[in-house]
């Protein structure tokens, strides 16, 4: 019905549904609806795809819960709610069904007509710009009553894309703003079956392939604690790497998200990461022992070649990874080359099993973030970690980098000090250590010394565990340095390394919002969130993306998604510019300074403080305080980062809210020299030449917002500009 052979002859299977408008990429994980992308939970998606597999036929609901769920500790209402959000996705309905019928008390059965693979389109692109949805007349920080005829969407949070400052006016019932709904987990778990033994005749069956290659599969959990899922998941992480480090031996990119129990045909997996053979394990961890069952698959029959459980105290956790690991060495090339000190460094970084624990925890956060607090969670891991192993030096280069993270995601300039500080400690403890050169490259990019970065990145390169974060630090660093080919060469090959990491799409969608390349900023995040769902901020971003796109539409549903994960700054932002949009300027303020509560470090929340204090004769002069305070913390961040033009745009602008029009000019000067984030630039110069009474100075920036891309209601946005300057510096003046 949908699976076809690539036409281009790449050898691998492309699985697409089409039916009524709506297509299914099984592939991608993608669910389209007449142009716009509706997203549902991993498990969710299985289902579906098992529906579509077997259209037309009935599929108990057992079958079901087995095929994916396992039908561990789970209840039939899981089910349920799968289909309920697979029904809102497809605008389907329980009562007039047109895809999914419900046969009460058996199962379920898809009875969409579906287009047979010849007349299946190509991947589908992005949705087109829909018509913009007009916000109230009060976008912008000084609007006053009586502008409610003005048509003025959404301005300034709309720039502040990446971190996800407003959503559009859309209704937000309360229990998005409640952490017990979660969109789901990663990607739905590999099903893992017990295979026979086969092990007496491997020799007889091994791959008939010249070169011996592997795949690692993330490893599931079996654990009752679905918060053990770090463990399992670092240790599928650290037997990839070893085994990456063997002579001869071909190991496909790392698979960050596990396939769904749809998906999990052996031979199909093998033949879409081109590899021979796969290995995948379950791990449970109870008390004081770990149980482990491994597996090597033939990727070209599917049969098992070998598979063996272990149950052993935690303390052997060391011992066993090295003997899995040489089970499949041994299996596939017959012997391990060399003396296997590659391997046995890799799978043994400490002689702790608590501080590897911990180490597990924190890298587990720090390669696949979960909201504003995942850096700062990984941080706590890897200081835990060091508690209990001084010596463990990957745990210290981890706490630089998470500090660093930390730098750019919540404009901590704080934390860069705190980054130096690890990161020397780490270079004291083991210089030649490739996780340390990987963090000092990252303080030297931050801080601007991109040909140090440069080289730094070059260094951890030959390292396999570390290979796709070099090339996403050369790609970054040759953006910094206006090499754009390069730059946009060195994301692919990381995507490459790592195909299924949101966090590479995430940076390369930043980079392409520097270039002022909305729609191609946002098919990295959209594919970012489709490889991690979990992660509020992806949301937040794309949200951003779409209103800075002029679909409010679209920006709306993703802020939604965000919200529903966890209630944040980011979140408490969102609500308070709806808040501000709807005239509600004291509720706005009230959820603006709860953000600056649980992210005081960040000069943009004090900032929305003082625009929507400013935005009220009553409080205009309590705004004077906050902008301060945004001034002083954006200025620390400019101090490290020189190349961020949007963060000397903003201080530009705070600047002249605190009446320092000289230094507000200096930065936007220096803002406009860096020739990055242009659009945003402009929107931003516009604004602050308006304040400053520059209406000549004004009138060119918005000539160039309009020449960069921007859209219209955006632009109309400033014709409002004089009388909200006007306005506040009355009440200044008060």
């Amino acid at each position: 019905m949908g699976s076809t052979e690539d036409p281009g002859d790449t050898g691998q299977v492309v699985e697409r549904y089409r039916f009524d408008g709506i297509v299914v990429d099984a592939v991608a994980h993608t669910l389209c609806r007449d142009g716009q992308f509706h997203s549902v939970e991993p498990k969710a998606f299985a289902v579906l795809l098992l529906l579509l597999r077997h259209a037309d036929e009935l599929l108990v609901r057992d079958l079901l819960l087995d095929a994916v769920w396992g039908h561990r500790h789970v209840t039939p209402g899981v089910l349920t709610r799968a289909i309920a959000q697979l029904r809102s996705a497809l605008d389907d309905h329980s009562h007039e069904p047109r895809y999914i019928q419900t046969q009460h008390g058996l199962g379920y059965r898809f009875i969409g007509k579906l287009l047979p693979p010849e007349q299946a389109e190509a991947p589908v692109s992005l949705p087109p710009e829909s018509e913009p949805v007009a916000s109230p007349a009060s976008a912008l920080p000084h609007a006053e009553a009586g502008d409610e005829e003005i048509p003025v969407p959404t301005l300034k949070p709309a720039s502040r894309f990446w971190r996800g400052r407003q959503a559009a006016n859309v209704p937000l019932p309360l229990w998005l703003r409640s952490r017990t709904w979660l969109i789901g987990l990663g990607l739905a778990l590999l099903a893992l079956g017990g295979g026979a033994w086969w092990w007496a005749h491997a020799p007889a069956i091994r791959p008939a392939v010249e070169t011996p290659s592997i795949a690692v599969m993330p490893f599931s959990s079996l654990s009752g604690n679905a918060d053990d899922r770090y463990f399992a998941d670092g240790l599928a992480v650290e037997m990839h790497d070893a085994l990456a480090n063997v002579p001869g031996l071909k190991v496909a990119a790392r698979q960050v998200a596990a396939v769904s129990d749809a998906d999990s045909d052996v031979r199909r997996i093998g033949r879409r990461l081109g590899v021979a053979t796969l290995l995948d394990a379950s791990v449970r961890r109870e008390g004081g022992r770990v149980r482990i069952s491994a597996r090597l698959s033939d990727a070209t029959t599917g049969f098992t070649l070998w598979s063996e459980t272990y149950d052993r105290e935690i303390t052997d956790v060391f011992a066993l990874q090295g003997e899995i690991a040489s089970k499949v060495v041994q299996a596939l090339l017959g012997h391990l080359p060399g003396d296997g000190a590659m391997v046995a460094r890799r799978l043994t970084p400490t002689t702790d099993v608590n501080a590897y624990d911990a180490y597990l925890r924190g890298l587990a956060l720090l390669q696949r973030p979960i909201g504003e607090t995942g850096n700062d969670r990984a941080m706590a891991s890897f200081r835990q970690a060091l508690e209990i192993d001084p010596q463990f030096t990957r745990a210290q280069a981890g706490i630089c980098r998470a500090q660093i993270a930390r730098l750019e995601g919540v404009s901590d300039a704080e934390a860069f000090e705190r980054a130096r500080q690890a990161c020397a400690q780490a270079q004291a403890m083991d210089p030649e250590l490739r996780e340390v050169s990987l963090a000092l490259a990252e303080i030297a990019r931050v801080s601007g010394q991109n040909e140090q970065a440069l080289t730094l990145y070059q260094q951890v390169l030959d390292e396999p565990a570390l290979r796709a974060d070099g090339l996403v630090g050369l790609a970054r660093s040759y953006g910094a340095l206006g090499q754009e080919e390069r730059a946009q060469d060195y994301f692919q090959q990381a995507i490459a390394a790592r195909p299924s990491d949101a966090q590479i799409y995430r940076l390369l969608g930043y980079h392409q919002w520097l270039r002022g390349d909305l729609p191609k900023a946002i098919e990295a995040f959209v594919t970012a969130t489709i490889l991690q769902p979990e992660d509020s901020r992806l949301w937040s971003s794309l949200g951003g993306l779409y209103l800075a796109q002029g679909d409010s539409a679209q920006a709306g549903r993703a802020f939604s998604m965000s919200l529903s994960i966890e209630p944040n700054a980011g979140a408490l932002t969102n609500l308070g510019t709806m808040k501000f949009d709807d005239g509600e300027y004291a509720v706005a303020a009230g959820l603006f300074r709860q953000a600056t509560v649980l992210e005081p470090g960040d000069y943009l929340h004090w900032g929305n403080l003082g625009d929507a204090l400013s935005a009220s004769a009553e409080t205009a002069a309590q705004a004077q305080a906050p902008y301060r305070r945004a001034a002083q913390l954006a200025q620390q961040y400019v101090d490290v980062r020189r190349d961020d033009a949007y963060a000397l745009a903003l201080l530009s602008w705070y600047r002249a809210n605190l009446g320092e029009r000289q230094r507000a000019r200096q930065d936007l000067q220096a803002a406009q020299k860096l020739g990055t984030q242009q659009a945003e630039v402009a929107l931003w110069c516009a604004q602050t030449l308006t304040l400053i009474e520059d209406q000549a100075g004004a009138r060119r920036c918005i000539a160039d917002a309009v020449q960069q891309g921007i859209p219209q209601q955006r632009i109309d946005a400033l014709l409002a500009l004089q009388r909200h300057a006007v306005a506040a510096g009355a009440a200044r003046q008060k």
